[in-house]
């Protein structure tokens, strides 16, 4: 974290809101680990690739639940709606846990991701 200001130079964009603009979309965190200054700071590219993982591994949980939850809804729709309101829930609140730690210059490293992030980021 020694460098968390580093790429805010001429654009005016800090490490730490690169790093939770990052986790917008897979689309921002491709931009932060191509463009100079920001592919230089270790601190965006952890968050860059922690949120194209996060991206991966929620749309990879998404296809298998979803695929377990139509056997619940043959059973009980609601229970398949109430099912979905709380994984996507789960999801909303591990996104805004690294929004605002990104936001705030810390690392915040979910398990497993936050290792290849990481490893990642330290390459």
């Amino acid at each position: 974290m020694a460098d968390s200001n580093a790429a805010g130079g001429a654009s005016g964009l800090s490490d730490n809101a690169a790093g939770a603009i990052a986790y917008l979309t897979f689309i921002p965190a491709v931009f932060f680990l191509v463009m100079e200054p920001y592919n230089r700071s270790s601190n965006v590219r952890f968050h860059a690739w922690q949120s194209i993982l996060l991206c991966v591994a929620a749309v990879a949980v998404d296809l298998v639940l979803g695929f377990v939850l139509v056997f619940a809804l043959m059973f009980s729709p609601f229970l398949h709606l109430a099912a979905w309101r709380v994984i996507e829930l789960f999801w909303l609140a591990v996104w805004l846990v690294c929004v605002v730690s990104a936001a705030q210059g810390k690392r915040f490293k979910l398990p497993v991701i936050g290792n290849l992030a990481e490893q990642q980021a330290n390459k």
